[in-house]
C-alpha cells in the first residue's frame, strides 16, 4: 500500500457512532489503508448508538471492522491505546492525514495541550508536528469558552475543526442522508472523490431548473 494511500482514524468518546462507520466503509471503498484507534469511551458509544460490541483485542476489532466494511486483508489495523511501537506514534512511519471522527471535547483537550498520554493523542501531536494533515470532528452541544479556545488553538496550528453540522440543502430525508453529508465533505477536504453527497451549485441547480 503506497503512503499517499494511508489515513489514520482515530475514534473518541463524543456522540458520532455512524459517522465513524460510514467515514471508514468509504475510506476503504476509495482503497486506503486505514490504520483505527479506538478509544475505551468510544466503544461505549458503539454500543449505545450501534448496538454493536467492538471487540477488545486489537486483531479482534480489525477482523470485525473488516468485515463490517468489506475490507482488504490488512487493509484495516487497529492498534491499542499504547502500542507505542505502532506506526503512528512516529513521524517517519505515520500517515500524513489522520482524522479524529467524532473527537470528543476531552481528546479535543488533550490534544490542543500535547498531553499524548495515549496513542490517539501522540498520533494527532504527530500529524502536527510533522505538518500533516489533521482533522477534528467534535460533536458537543453547547460549546463552552473551554472548547472554543482549544478549537482556535489546534486552528492555528494547522488542524482543520469540522464540527458534526450536517447542512441541508441536499434535501436530506434520512439520518442516513445527515451522516453522508458529514462524511462527504471530509473526504472533500481529504481529497478523496466521493459521491455521497452533491456540492454546492450542482445539485441546487438541478432543482432550480426543475
Amino acid at each position: 500500500m503506497k503512503h499517499d494511500k494511508q489515513v489514520t482514524l482515530a475514534i473518541t468518546g463524543a456522540s458520532g457512532a455512524p459517522y465513524a462507520l460510514t467515514l471508514l466503509k468509504s475510506l476503504v471503498n476509495a482503497d486506503y489503508q486505514v490504520y483505527v484507534l479506538i478509544s475505551s469511551a468510544a466503544k461505549v458509544v458503539f454500543a449505545t448508538e450501534e448496538n454493536i460490541k467492538i471487540p477488545a483485542r486489537p486483531e479482534d476489532a480489525a477482523a470485525f471492522f473488516a468485515e463490517h466494511c468489506d475490507a482488504k486483508p490488512d487493509q484495516i489495523k487497529v492498534f491499542g491505546k499504547e502500542e507505542w511501537f505502532s506506526p503512528v506514534a512516529s513521524g517517519s512511519a505515520a500517515p500524513a492525514k489522520m482524522v479524529v471522527c467524532p473527537c470528543s471535547t476531552g481528546t479535543l483537550s488533550a490534544i490542543s495541550i500535547g498531553a499524548s498520554d495515549n496513542l490517539i493523542e501522540r498520533a494527532a501531536d504527530v500529524v502536527l508536528k510533522e505538518r500533516g494533515q489533521l482533522i477534528l470532528v467534535p460533536r458537543e452541544m453547547p460549546l463552552s469558552s473551554i472548547h472554543l479556545e482549544n478549537m482556535l488553538k489546534l486552528s492555528q496550528m494547522g488542524a482543520t475543526i469540522m464540527p458534526a453540522a450536517p447542512g441541508f440543502y441536499h434535501n436530506p430525508k434520512t439520518i442516513d442522508d445527515l451522516v453522508d453529508f458529514v462524511v462527504a465533505r471530509i473526504l472533500d477536504h481529504l481529497g478523496i472523490e466521493q459521491s455521497l453527497v452533491a456540492r454546492w451549485g450542482y445539485h441546487t441547480k438541478k432543482h432550480a431548473e426543475e
